[in-house]
């Protein structure tokens, strides 16, 4: 008697599997290979969006077990969505690797030390602002205090594993105060144009605080009542790349209440990561009716000034500017000429271009703690290329990408300033003596 061959098992399991319908549009026609980092650096499939969708394809139908050698692969995928940019056939790349990440979560069993910093980052520190407030406080004391300099004079650092000294460089810098949204309301003096919603987020407001400030005054300038709601907090972009999509979703439901209490005509973030995050809460949150609200008021900074108009300055910077694309603004948001356009608008301001201006800078969240070879790779190739350009600034949207080539730029030892476009317009505001 003959036996009936078995369906393969299929390999993703959980309830986060990324979809059929998703994982089998990929024809394997390489267009994503030249749009890809890790392919780039590397020249080998298996780091490309296609080989990696090659694995999943084996691991769903029980071709290939999902062992580290396998993740490992998904692990050094940046997700900065270019691929999606040259995919002529629609495959939603970034929502299966996420939906990856998030079944990985549930099925690879990570070393003791990368759980404990996982449960740290991701579910303790992340979704609880205050507590975020209070790290912060304490990594400028070390910071600040003369601390960090002791531990590298007297070798604490060399003295422990490379990882340690990894995440002490890693550390961002803190700003000397916190943006906190803390329910204020601003007004223009003139007409407003529209009620917004702005976010503070985590990073943002304790790394790059006076940028927030900046954001503010720019926007109140401009006609919008400014509203910064309380009980609002991270985005959860960083826990929704890294898998950890329960949290993600806590993150979202709380935001969507905070940021909608107000019935805002616009929800406007000043880092690429949010908003590309934020516009995808309806589908983190399954179609839910607020949550696809919300993703449709969001609106990246540069995005709202280009949509109701913004004022020229009257104050010149006379300086080249290159602008750096983030690739949450670039490749999921869509979003390039509005901050070329402000940063023309600027007297004085030169605006140059660079090369491979759509490859990814190597930061990716936590991706430069997690990836750290491959991150300072990529930094140093982005940083190059910003060098080539002539510019004396680097203006940039997202503060993953100032940060990473903050750094790259100082090993290079180039005298290129990093600032957001916002900081350039503020600052051409006040030498125009423009704010009322």
């Amino acid at each position: 008697m003959k036996s009936t061959p078995t369906a393969p098992k299929r390999g993703f399991v959980t309830e986060h599997a990324p979809s059929e319908d998703d994982l089998y549009k990929c024809v394997q026609c390489g267009f994503c290979l030249n749009a890809c980092p890790t392919y780039l650096e590397t020249g080998l499939e298996a780091e490309s969006p296609r080989g990696r969708l090659t694995l999943m394809k084996a691991v769903n139908e029980g071709r290939v077990e999902m062992t580290p050698t396998v993740t490992r692969h998904w692990d050094l995928c940046l997700q900065c969505r270019a691929c999606e940019v040259a995919c002529p056939s629609g495959v939603p790349y970034g929502r299966i690797m996420m939906a990856t990440r998030a079944e990985m979560k549930s099925r690879v069993k990570r070393p003791l030390r990368e759980r404990f910093a996982r449960e740290i980052g991701f579910n303790r520190l992340l979704p609880k602002p205050k507590l975020m407030r209070t790290f912060g406080k304490l990594t400028r004391f070390y910071q600040r205090s003369g601390a960090r300099d002791l531990t590298k004079k007297i070798g604490v650092m060399k003295a422990l594993p490379d990882r340690y000294g990894y995440l002490d460089e890693s550390l961002p810098p803190m700003g000397e105060d916190f943006f906190v949204a803390d329910g204020r309301v601003l007004k223009p003096k003139g007409p407003i144009k529209a009620r917004i919603a702005v976010l503070g987020g985590c990073v943002m407001s304790m790394m790059h605080s006076e940028t927030m400030e900046s954001t503010i005054r720019v926007l109140v300038h401009n006609g919008f009542g400014v509203h910064l709601p309380a009980g609002q907090g991270c985005c959860g972009s960083l826990n929704m790349y890294a898998g950890e999509r329960a949290t993600a979703r806590e993150m979202a439901a709380n935001n969507t209440s905070a940021l909608l209490s107000m019935n805002p005509d616009a929800i406007v973030s000043s880092s690429a990561g949010c908003g590309s995050t934020m516009k995808e809460y309806g589908e983190l949150l399954d179609g839910d009716e607020k949550a696809e609200e919300l993703a449709s008021k969001t609106r990246d900074v540069h995005e709202l000034l280009a949509e109701y108009g913004w004022d020229a300055p009257t104050g010149r910077i006379n300086a080249k500017v290159v602008f750096q694309d983030p690739c949450h603004l670039l490749s999921t948001q869509h979003v390039s000429d509005p901050p070329r356009n402000l940063l023309r608008s600027i007297p004085g301001v030169e605006l140059v271009d660079m090369a491979e201006p759509t490859v990814c800078c190597g930061s990716a969240g936590t991706y430069s703690i997690s990836q750290r070879d491959m991150s300072m790779r990529l930094g140093n190739r982005k940083a190059s290329n910003i060098i080539a350009s002539g510019a004396s600034y680097m203006a940039t949207g997202n503060p993953g990408c100032a940060l990473q080539l903050t750094n790259a730029l100082e090993r290079a030892k180039a005298d290129v300033g990093v600032r957001y476009v916002v900081d350039l317009l503020d600052e051409a505001y006040r030498v125009g003596g423009d704010y009322e």
